[in-house]
């Protein structure tokens, strides 16, 4: 019973996902009302505001899920790691937490990521979790790390978040697949790790 209760809140949270993402798209974020996501994913109003504070919070419903599993992985720093593979073991393990969240499909990316750089309200919202979420991990850098100061803690995160981002959203913006960010992402890894020269060698 306790399975098949958790199985219809997955399926109820995707609904209203989905059914908020394809009206975002078509009416535009702020002509959408709470009450027509709920109607198009065919429960009450009530039933949304179970699964999400507000409407914004659609969008991002798994981003302090994402900086605790950044935080987890810093706490988990293995002997003598380095930084570089660090923050390369950082970003597998985002990969493998969207991967595994099931009512976040990763199909629905990239037009996620065209609502929030289009809709102002949505990319205040991001940039707002953004400056929340590094200067966390760069304090648990410096715990982990003692030959690290805040700023080199807070370069690090710095070069990894905007890496990722913007490697991943320079291939999304060309239409490319969902394995294409990935990689990218790898790649913008790689390149924050490594060194602007590591470009000439390319």
């Amino acid at each position: 019973m306790e399975g098949h209760r958790e199985r219809k809140k997955v399926r109820t949270r995707r609904a209203l996902l989905e059914a908020a993402v394809r009206l975002f798209s078509e009416r535009g974020y702020e002509q959408t009302t709470v009450a027509e996501i709920a109607a198009a994913a065919d429960v009450a109003p009530r039933t949304f505001f179970a699964y999400f504070a507000s409407k914004e919070d659609v969008l991002f419903l798994q981003a302090e899920d994402r900086g605790q599993v950044m935080t987890e992985v810093v706490a988990g720093r293995k002997p003598g790691e380095p930084l570089g593979d660090l923050l390369s073991r950082m970003f597998e393990a985002l990969v493998r937490s969207l991967a595994e969240d099931d009512e976040l499909d990763f199909s629905l990316s990239p037009l996620r990521t065209q609502l929030v750089f289009t809709e102002p309200a949505l990319r205040a919202r991001m940039m707002t979790i953004m400056m929340e979420m590094q200067p966390v991990v760069a304090e648990a850098l410096c715990e982990v790390y003692p030959e690290l100061d805040p700023v080199s803690a807070g370069a690090a995160v710095g070069s990894f978040m905007g890496a990722l981002a913007v490697a991943g959203l320079m291939v999304q913006r060309r239409g490319g697949s969902n394995e294409d960010v990935l990689a990218a992402g790898r790649r913008g890894i790689e390149i924050a790790v490594n060194g602007l020269s590591s470009l000439d060698r390319s």
